[in-house]
């Protein structure tokens, strides 16, 4: 008989299992609108990148799409400040002012050092999808469009809450 009631455990589990496979495989078709963050911090081609900057420590975000009267132009990540900063390996400081990177900040502006090959995805995209974009190449962040119209932005940390929230 115990032989029989741990059979039984097992079948339990791995069916249980399953379950909630198919369950996660089931939300991994819902649209990316449901992790997608809404609020959205952007900056303009024009802007300095010192106001980039301040825009990364404020909100405390990594990645600013970058608008041209209200169309996506690029986006700019907290990387790609960093890349130029001559100190911000070597120092805990959140700000390039008075350091050497200062005036490199000012020499560049924002449409100089953004990506503007910007993979972008649809509101009506699934999470599948957009976890395959992000994890198929090395960028961290895809701005989410309906039409032509920037509505959001979905990141790895998204889709890594949304993983974390279906595993409870």
């Amino acid at each position: 008989m115990r032989f029989i009631a741990l059979t039984e455990l097992i079948l339990w589990i791995g069916w249980k299992q399953q379950l909630c496979a198919k369950s996660f495989a089931m939300k991994l078709n819902e649209s990316v609108s449901k992790i997608m963050s809404t609020s959205l911090h952007t900056v303009q081609v024009n802007d300095s990148l010192e106001h980039a900057s301040s825009m990364f420590r404020k909100h405390h975000i990594r990645h600013l799409p970058v608008t041209h009267k209200g169309e996506l132009k690029g986006i700019l990540s907290l990387t790609d400040l960093q890349r130029l900063s001559f100190a911000s390996a070597y120092s805990s400081e959140d700000s390039f002012e008075g350091t050497a990177d200062a005036g490199v900040m000012e020499m560049l502006g924002i449409s100089q050092v953004m990506n503007r090959n910007v993979v972008t995805i649809s509101r009506t995209a699934s999470i599948r999808e957009a976890g395959e974009i992000l994890s198929s190449n090395e960028f961290h962040a895809l701005p989410v469009l309906e039409g032509e119209k920037l509505v959001g932005i979905v990141t790895t940390t998204d889709l890594i809450r949304f993983m974390i929230r279906e595993a409870e």
